[in-house]
């Protein structure tokens, strides 16, 4: 059944479009390769979409270099010359750019303001004003951060004193104060008595009934050394 005659027109569905150019892109490129492999030929193809994305093919036997040489020569024009010139144009602007800069610079640290007049010094002097402003602003927000962090560790501080003081109060008015049972047949104590603190070891038998009834034993005292 033979194929119907396409109409050569924009495809309007984008998606179908899409599909279109890929196929029809993929054919040609094939046609080109067997073009450069039967006729050794150099063959090159440059297109893109309707989305600017670039396909390209190039011989395999050749490089994109070559064949712009091989263009140039045979067309007799240079197509470097336009680009070169578009850079050279475009360093100029940058090098403008960068010297109008270092003056601003030179000028601001007080230099090169003979050429200014009245009206640009006064304008200088604004900006400059301004800036010192925003750099107090920021120094001083700095200044309040660091004052607040600073009176939260005080804060701290003097609240873990009052806690340490509390505690050293209960062991003066208790001996006994902070026993700890460490598993073992002694119980030791660190109290303060008599000026000085001691170490209280109450010594009590595995078996003695008052074991795990919580009444003492004898009780022996031991100075700490210094």
């Amino acid at each position: 059944m033979a194929r119907g005659k396409i109409q050569i027109k924009k495809i309007e569905n984008p998606t179908n479009r899409q599909v279109t150019y890929s196929k029809r892109r993929n054919g040609l490129f094939k046609k080109a390769n067997e073009l450069s492999v039967l006729c050794d030929a150099k063959v090159s193809i440059i297109m893109f979409n309707s989305n600017d994305k670039l396909h390209e093919y190039i011989s395999p036997s050749t490089t994109r270099k070559q064949l712009y040489d091989q263009y140039q020569k045979a067309m007799a024009i240079d197509l470097w010359s336009a680009h070169y010139e578009k850079m050279q144009e475009t360093l100029i602007r940058q090098k403008e750019v960068s010297r109008n800069l270092r003056r601003e610079i030179r000028r601001r640290l007080g230099e090169c303001l003979d050429d200014l007049c009245l009206k640009d010094l006064r304008d200088l002097e604004d900006e400059m004003e301004n800036t010192v402003t925003n750099v107090r602003v920021r120094k001083y927000k700095l200044i309040t951060n660091q004052i607040d962090t600073c009176k939260k560790k005080v804060k701290s501080a003097e609240q873990q004193q009052r806690y340490l003081l509390q505690e050293f109060d209960a062991r003066a008015d208790d001996p006994h104060y902070g026993v700890v049972d460490n598993g073992g047949e002694y119980d030791s104590v660190i109290g303060y008595s008599n000026g000085g603190p001691h170490i209280f070891a109450l010594g009590l038998p595995p078996n003695h009934p008052n074991l795990h009834s919580g009444a003492g034993s004898d009780l022996t005292t031991y100075p700490l050394l210094d």
